[in-house]
């Protein structure tokens, strides 16, 4: 299809009509103003209308401050409030959640302490209640204690004992009392009595004290009253009496805390709570001053009947002083309970306690809830103790007690919360206002200047809606908008179909034109084998130069179409010179052309100077307006367009054909000399023959002749390189190389730079991985360098495994910017010297030369640069911050780990062919050469590898070595990388072909062996992808777009048919050529393209690979035998040529 397919049809005449009866018919297109057509500016009466919005802008303003101010400071003082009732909320939770799980670890603990003492007892047959003794209960109620965080506890163990066991009591007391005694002296280590002082007041029956009138007490009397009776019996710590007797034995029940709360804890047999009026014995303390703790009756059951209880006093002080909350402070503690539980006169039958706690004090405030009743909304609640009982089927007298505690913030705790950010927030407003104020003031000055940029820059977007918009379109859009158009904008879709409805085209007739297209050639081929990067880099800086020269040329840029360039001349302004404008327009594009693709040589790879320029001009009338509806824009129809086109496709390379139109312009104009006929007509399509002719350039002499049009593609169609420093490395090439120096520069020398180009970032990243390591250089390194590879022939060096450097993040990080690390500029000068004894080294053979080691480099640059970018995704631009190094090392088996791995890789590419001599080793084998004597097989690749490190060890390139290894295991890897990846490129010895067949299908197969066995491991893995990487990249040509496979195949033939014509090969090539092609792609390049796919290493390049190969494999099947014989009569052409020129 043309690439004017687009330009194939006219306005319709309605259209074309309607928009020509508005302007003038000179056919210029615009060349008056209409009259309803007024310049943008501003009308006086917006100046009273500022002059009006002063006063009220004033006015708003005072009502403004006030209230933004008063705003302002009330809603700073709702955010401290609200952030104070967020934190309480949090503390209160916090308090709450660690004082319910204190007090249940209490009740726990005692219930699990309850049920030891009764299982113990009715594990003993020789024991039963009430005759009960706990053995070690001091220290068992201790260790409890301590398990609660209680620091002075109060444990009591007391069995009731039956009318009928109190006889037997008596003699169990004193038999037993010994060794309880004992053991609390002993667990409580008390010096200070013994069992027998003891002993000698304990009191041998149940008894109770005896008082006279007076309440003095007269001794202690047995108890007579009929019923239990629960005696006190062992305790922790050890209670003495008063009146001088030992509390064992005394009955408990006299106390009404005792009495009132066991019928309750027979009731339920949970535990129960009492209040206790305490006197207050603190350091400090007042006479009369009380305290109030807890009495926790705990019940001991047997056999589901009340037979002992424990008793604990719980100091509440305590137990909020050892909560360790941090930020308590200043908070209200309130416990509730829903019976009146108190016991003393101190609680006037109320059951509420009020504390003021904090985080490691508590204050007791007394027997009252001491809460401000301004914080009830911020209560934080948590019930501690609740009995679960049905208390509808007890007494109506008993009452089952459930603990609350309440928590409250106070004054003091939301002070702390109060700051002056509510008043620096206001005074912050009105400085704002303030200064709003100050900028309305000066605003009268400023406004005029205002005005005046305002007016210059409307004018400048007058101008350029002139130059994209011919000036009939400009003034339709202006008087369009000016009637009042019910569309915001005369472009959007929806005004298109309002237009449509019943509104003109916008579109004008141009009689007088010149359009040009300018199409690069050779641009196919040449992208297919770059990435999208490289390809915007060409087309931006070719472009941009076409553009420049357009301007100054006033010719308008109508639009690129793919890699074809579309200008005219004669629109939107008229211009009777059109004709010659858009010749020397042309004619600096095509010198432009030449030099710029020069200069991007450097950067985007060899051969990039072979790209052309094709160019087509032709004169005539065309249609031209805006087409309305997404993406609008001015566009060009007519036959005008498509003829332009046609002389685009059927020009050549590095000319510019003109028509006759334009020819007969350019004569009337008096530049007949600028153009010379065409040999031989043209064939259009829809125009049948047409005479056309070549216009004559400045440079003609500097600019190649055009190919003919079987002439083969160039280099520039195979190259590939990495996306990855596209854009950095031009800017670089265009910082060192100027264009009159590449302009000298051979095709040799232009490919050592850019091979500098290519390694250079690599040495950067391995400098890099050094940065900070402050590792010096190895003294011995030199030592160690002239033995290497010593004794023993390169091929017996090679190993099957290559242990690579192990992955590490740090390193590889370091790595991200290497642009911040520079390498030596005498390490960089060494390696483009060295770079060039490596080009002048490689033989003159048509194929395995120095250009096709540039190409397998870039092949290798590109495959490298996949498995670096394989996670990235396919998008224009990717960002090293986005790098999973860990996944990225682990996906590519290391060899992104490692930048030494990549740059011998990349190194190897660059030697593998050094020196050959244009025969295959078993030529060189049968010819018994010396390097055929030494090495017997592989000679080509092993010489190659020889000869390149020879000169690399060189005291010319200290310096190179230097970045490239600094310790002896930097320089035996780099030395084995470079044996195995050389080697790897012998595909004819059948004997490593089968070896690495073999350790690929190990290494990949879909159940992987052990480890053990040393093949599925990550560096055999990396060594087997880094010989297949360089294997498919020797024969990358075949993987690659037709015309690149095409031509590097020539090369080869000629090569091999060039040694059978000088006895170097025992038969034609030409006889098995085909086949062997068909041969080659279905038993290597296929399956090798198909190994590369499936280890998943290098993202969508193997794919690419492998559909290129087999697209190429079915059209050499259809063109091969053809394509022969042309190489055949090219060969014989070559051979004439040669002998007329000797």
């Amino acid at each position: 299809m043309s690439k004017a397919s687009s330009y194939t049809s006219d306005w319709s005449t309605s259209g074309s009509d309607t928009g020509m009866s508005q302007y003038d018919s000179s056919g210029g297109g615009g060349t008056s103003e209409p009259a309803e057509y007024i310049a943008p500016c501003v009308a006086n009466q917006e100046e009273k209308a500022v002059a009006r919005s002063k006063f009220l802008f004033f006015l708003v303003l005072l009502l403004a401050v006030s209230g933004a101010t008063t705003a302002t400071y009330l809603l700073m003082e709702s955010v401290e409030q609200n952030d104070f009732e967020a934190a309480f909320a949090g503390l209160g939770s916090e308090v709450s959640t660690v004082a319910g799980n204190k007090a249940d670890q209490i009740y726990s603990a005692l219930d699990a302490f309850s049920t030891f003492i009764s299982s113990e007892a009715e594990a003993d047959p020789n024991t039963r209640w009430p005759f009960v003794l706990v053995r070690n209960f001091s220290m068992k109620a201790r260790k409890i204690a301590e398990l609660v965080g209680l620091s002075n506890p109060e444990f009591a163990f007391m069995p009731i004992v039956h009318e009928d066991d109190r006889e037997g009591w008596g003699s169990f007391a004193m038999e037993s009392a010994p060794v309880y005694y004992q053991e609390s002296l002993d667990n409580e280590g008390s010096n200070y009595t013994t069992v027998e002082k003891l002993m000698n007041i304990t009191v041998p029956f149940l008894y109770t004290h005896a008082r006279d009138e007076n309440s003095t007490f007269t001794g202690p009397i047995e108890i007579q009253r009929p019923g239990p009776v629960l005696p006190f019996w062992q305790s922790y710590p050890l209670w003495f009496a008063v009146e001088g007797l030992m509390f064992n034995g005394f009955d408990m029940l006299e106390f009404p805390e005792i009495a009132n709360q066991l019928p309750t804890t027979n009731l339920t047999l949970y535990a129960s709570t009492t209040f206790l009026q305490l006197e207050d014995e603190r350091p400090g303390a007042k006479e009369g001053d009380v305290i109030v703790d807890s009495q926790i009756m705990q019940p001991i059951v047997e056999n589901g009947k009340l037979v002992g209880v424990l008793i604990l006093k719980l100091p509440w002080m305590e137990f909020f002083q050892k909560l360790y909350v941090d930020g308590l402070t200043d908070t209200i503690a309130v416990i509730r309970s829903n019976c009146n539980i108190g016991i003393g006169s101190y609680f006037n039958n109320t059951n509420q306690l009020s504390y003021l706690i904090n985080s490691t004090s508590a204050d007791f405030l007394g027997q009252l809830d001491a809460h401000d009743q301004k914080y009830d909304d911020l209560v934080v609640s948590r019930v501690i103790l609740e009995v679960d009982v049905d208390e509808s089927e007890l007494p109506e007298e008993v009452c089952v007690p459930t603990l609350t505690l309440d928590l409250y913030p106070t004054e003091e705790l939301e002070a702390s919360f109060q700051t002056s950010k509510p008043m620096l927030y206001t005074v912050v407003v009105v400085a704002i206002f303030f200064f709003t104020s100050l900028v309305f003031v000066l605003y009268d000055y400023f406004v005029g200047r205002r005005q005046r940029k305002f007016m210059a820059r409307i004018k400048r977007q007058d101008q350029i809606v002139s130059n994209v918009f011919p000036a009939a379109i400009r003034d339709r859009l202006y008087k369009y908008e000016q009637k009042g158009s019910q569309h915001d904008d005369l472009l959007d879709p929806l005004g298109a179909r309002a237009a449509g409805a019943g509104g003109a085209p916008l579109a004008d007739l141009f009689l007088e034109t010149t359009v040009v297209f300018a199409d690069i050639a050779g641009f196919t081929a040449w992208s297919s084998a770059r990435e999208p990067a490289q390809i915007f880099v060409l087309l931006e800086t070719i472009y941009g130069a076409f553009d420049k020269h357009a301007y100054r040329h006033s010719v308008f840029k109508v639009e690129t179409v793919g890699d074809c360039y579309v200008a005219v001349a004669g629109l939107p302004e008229p211009d009777k010179d059109h004709a010659m404008s858009v010749c020397r327009f042309a004619r600096d594009c095509l010198q432009t052309m030449k030099d710029t693709t020069l200069k991007l040589e450097v950067s985007l790879g060899p051969d990039t100077s072979e790209l052309e320029l094709r160019v087509g001009v032709h004169s005539g009338q065309v249609t031209a307006g805006v087409l309305r509806g997404e993406r609008s824009r001015f566009q060009l129809f007519g036959d005008t367009m498509n003829t332009a086109a046609r002389m685009e496709s059927t020009s050549a390379c590095n000319r510019i054909q003109v028509s006759q139109v334009t020819a007969d312009l350019l004569k009337a104009s008096g530049f007949s000399a600028w153009i010379a006929p065409r040999k031989s007509k043209i064939i259009v399509k829809g125009k049948g023959e047409m005479q056309t002719y070549w216009l004559k350039t400045k440079g003609t002499k500097g600019l190649k002749p055009s190919k003919s049009k079987g002439a083969l593609p160039t280099l520039a169609e195979t190259l590939e390189m990495s996306d990855s420093s596209d854009r950095t490395t031009l800017v670089h090439a265009e910082d060192n190389f100027d264009l009159d120096n590449v302009k000298t520069m051979t095709k040799t020398e232009r490919l050592v730079e850019w091979n500098v180009e290519v390694l250079s970032p690599l040495l950067q990243q391995i400098v890099a991985s050094r940065a900070g390591d402050a590792v010096p250089i190895d003294p011995s390194l030199s030592n160690k360098e002239a033995i290497i590879g010593k004794g023993k022939t390169v091929l017996e060096e090679f190993v099957p495994i290559i242990p690579l450097k192990r992955f590490d993040a740090a390193e590889l990080s370091k790595r991200r910017n290497t642009m911040a690390i520079d390498i030596d500029e005498e390490a960089k000068t060494q390696l483009r010297n060295y770079l060039t004894n490596v080009a002048s080294m490689y033989r003159n053979n048509p194929f395995h030369n120095f250009e096709h080691a540039s190409h397998v480099t870039a092949s290798v640059k590109k495959l490298l640069t996949r498995i670096v970018n394989v996670d990235h995704g396919n998008g224009l631009t990717t960002s090293s911050d986005e790098l999973n190094l860990v996944d990225m090392a682990g996906h590519s088996y290391g060899i992104t780990s490692d930048p030494l791995t990549q740059f011998s890789v990349v190194f190897s590419a660059v030697i593998h062919d050094l020196d050959h001599p244009g025969v295959p080793n078993a030529q060189l084998v049968k010819e018994n050469t010396r390097n055929a004597q030494i090495f017997k097989k592989s000679v080509a690749e092993q010489n190659s590898v020889e000869l390149a490190w020879a000169m690399l060890m060189g005291e010319e390139y200290k310096a190179l070595r230097a970045c490239i290894y600094h310790t002896e295991d930097d320089l035996r890897r780099f030395r084995q990388l470079v044996v195995n990846t050389v080697m790897a490129t012998d595909i004819v010895d059948k004997e490593l072909q089968a070896l690495r067949k073999a350790r690929w299908e190990t290494a990949f197969q879909e159940t992987p062996i052990q480890e053990a066995d040393g093949l599925a491991s990550d560096d055999c893995k990396a060594t087997i992808v880094i010989e297949h990487l360089i294997q498919a990249s020797d024969v990358s040509h075949s993987m690659q777009h037709w015309h690149i496979y095409k031509s590097w195949n020539e090369k080869f033939f000629m090569e091999c048919y060039a040694a059978y014509k000088a006895g170097r090969a025992d038969s034609d090539p030409s006889k098995n050529w085909y086949r062997g092609e068909i041969g080659f792609f279905d038993f290597y390049v296929i399956p090798l393209a198909k190994k590369l796919d499936n280890c998943g290493v290098f993202g969508v390049s193997s794919h690419e690979y492998l559909s290129y190969a087999q697209s190429n494999r079915d059209e050499w099947a259809r063109e091969g035998e053809r394509l022969i014989k042309e190489y055949l009569a090219r060969y014989e052409e070559t051979i004439i040529a040669t002998q007329l020129r000797t």
